[in-house]
């Protein structure tokens, strides 16, 4: 991360970064397969907030996606081998033709908080076990202005 800046409150600092790096809502075409999958409840609620965008596409399993899972979620192998089979499929949100989030436009998140799948929500945190911890996401503009998690929760309000 780079020097921390004075942190205060940025409600549009995933707009700002979103007009300028690949962020969160961002995937190059060969990285979609390791999307995070969608459950059927967040589909139904990102649906219902958004029912003008058919915002989903079934990605197969495959043993990368399945590896990353593991490695997100190193104590539940036997719950994801169950619920994601190899070779089957799991739903994603879709991208356009740049690669960007089709729930992303250039006014911000189409999506209000509430419908935004737990993955939207969380990024870049992660927790793991009992402890908060960040993605290194150089793209993430979150990371480039803050240096801990802390200032980082500050900056997002």
């Amino acid at each position: 991360m780079t020097a921390s800046i004075s942190t205060k409150i940025d409600p549009t600092v995933c707009e700002r970064c979103a007009e300028k790096y690949d962020t969160c809502c961002h995937a190059d075409p060969q990285d979609i397969e390791l999307c995070f999958p969608l459950s059927d409840a967040e589909w139904a609620k990102v649906k219902a907030a958004a029912p003008e965008v058919s915002g989903a596409n079934d990605v197969v399993n495959t043993p990368e996606f399945i590896k990353t899972l593991k490695r997100l979620f190193p104590h539940d192998g036997l719950k994801i081998d169950t619920q994601f089979p190899a070779n089957e499929t799991h739903r994603v949100l879709q991208s356009n033709e740049k690669g960007y989030c089709v729930y992303l436009t250039e006014q911000g998140r189409r999506l209000p908080r509430e419908a935004r799948p737990w993955f939207c929500l969380l990024f870049p945190f992660w927790v793991r076990g009992k402890e908060l911890t960040m993605f290194t996401a150089q793209g993430c503009l979150v990371c480039r202005e803050t240096d801990t998690v802390e200032e980082s929760l500050e900056l997002l309000g």
